[in-house]
């Protein structure tokens, strides 16, 4: 018998149609012969309405209170989704976010799972029951009080349920039939995707996707969990969006559930800086630029535009190319000035480039407040920035580049107890 965790959003729910709709869904997974647990979101508008409520109320609600009448909405949900499942011959028992186990930190509003101790839950499945869970929600052992995670949440609580479970899949349902090459309600000619891996999931959900929640990509590539996104509306097949059994990871106990996983970092001095100052700041002139540099066969990594210090009406565009390659693209943009109008081209060579690597990068802010003040604190200053939802890069000189990176592996506690052996070489 298989374990299958479902989780429904506020669409698939909207009203009593809908969560017919789905108990009849549910039921059918149960008599199919798996065992199921369901995470529901709010009905349709609820939170919505309720947060339109709380500032008719206050401008100033304590956080404390919005969560509590925020959750209201998935605790709904679950009550009705489960006397829908009874109804339709099954037995069905509902639980909140603290009773399904759900444990974070006491950030209200954006709270992030600690730990998982889904007991009731493995007890109401045991027993032939549909085990119905409020999504979006939990409680912090340290305040003892209730907690939410912020819009999407419920994914994260599908998710974590079906890690601490050891689901065979969790099947997150929504209102398209996956996930796309692009958001169909904007390119109705996308293509849905059969397969995708965590990893581009990651960079797509970090760009705006809205298909999936960020923390829980994050959260099921980090512990192997296989997401399934479908339709509630069709019986189609969705997209399995496949983890890496490579990035899985068994945390030491005690340790935080959701947090920022650093693999380490990174440095490269290989790179050259390139300035175009006074570029014209209209359309083209940037397409122009790069397909010089595309014709000159050279390889670009980080881009940043900024305005000009040439004045109104301008741009700078900088951007970074192997050492080797910039005097051929230095060469070409010098042979297009006049095309492309821009003042001057300036040329740093002696620069370096830091990387900081890990899941988890964009939703956790402390990442980004720890990396920028190592830089800080080695005296390093920014030239360029650049983000992936894997990754932090910066380009800052040469000579800084040293005590940046051994500041930064402090930071993040990638310290060894003894020093590395380099047995021959010299690292170049």
């Amino acid at each position: 018998m298989s374990l299958i965790i479902q989780k429904y959003g506020g669409s698939s729910v909207a009203d009593a149609e809908g969560i017919q709709r789905v108990a009849r869904r549910v039921v059918a997974t149960q008599r199919a012969g798996h065992q199921v647990v369901v995470v529901v979101s709010a009905m349709g508008d609820t939170t919505d309405d309720l947060l339109d409520l709380a500032s008719q109320v206050t401008d100033e609600a304590p956080k404390r209170e919005m969560d509590i009448l925020l959750s209201s909405g998935e605790r709904i949900s679950m009550a009705l989704l489960a006397m829908a499942v009874n109804a339709n011959g099954s037995q069905a028992r509902s639980f909140t976010g603290s009773q399904a186990g759900m444990l974070t930190d006491t950030y209200h509003g954006q709270a992030r799972i600690t730990r998982v101790s889904p007991t009731r839950i493995r007890e109401a499945i045991d027993d032939g029951n549909v085990a119905i869970v409020a999504g979006f929600q939990g409680v912090s052992p340290e305040s003892k009080d209730i907690t939410t995670m912020g819009r999407g949440g419920s994914d994260t609580t599908a998710v974590a349920l079906a890690a601490a479970l050891n689901a065979d899949a969790c099947e997150i349902y929504t209102d398209v039939d996956g996930i796309f090459t692009a958001d169909p309600r904007v390119v109705p000619s996308a293509s849905k995707i059969d397969e995708i891996t965590s990893e581009e999931m990651l960079e797509l959900a970090a760009s705006g996707s809205k298909i999936l929640h960020l923390r829980a990509v994050e959260y099921a590539r980090r512990f192997g969990v296989k997401l399934h996104v479908r339709s509630s509306f069709t019986d189609q097949q969705g997209t399995w969006v496949i983890p890496d059994e490579q990035d899985t990871i068994q945390l030491p106990e005690g340790q935080p559930m959701e947090q920022p996983i650093v693999a380490g970092v990174a440095h490269d001095t290989s790179e050259a800086k390139v300035t175009i100052v006074g570029v014209p700041d209209i359309p083209g002139k940037a397409a122009r630029i790069f397909k010089v540099i595309s014709d000159s066969n050279t390889n670009i990594d980080m881009i940043v535009q900024n305005p000009s210090r040439a004045g109104a009406g301008a741009t700078d565009i900088s951007f970074t190319v192997p050492v080797e390659q910039g005097k051929a693209a230095i060469a070409a943009l010098r042979a297009a000035q006049e095309d492309v109008g821009f003042e001057d081209i300036n040329h740093q060579r002696n620069i370096g480039k830091i990387s900081l690597i890990g899941a988890g990068m964009r939703s956790n802010p402390g990442v980004s407040a720890t990396f920028f003040d190592a830089l800080h604190r080695a005296g390093a200053n920014i030239d360029l920035i650049s983000t992936s939802e894997i990754r932090i890069s910066v380009v800052t000189a040469a000579d800084k580049l040293a005590d940046a990176v051994q500041e930064i592996h402090r930071a993040f506690g990638l310290d060894a107890a003894e020093e590395a052996v380099v047995h021959g070489g010299t690292g170049r």
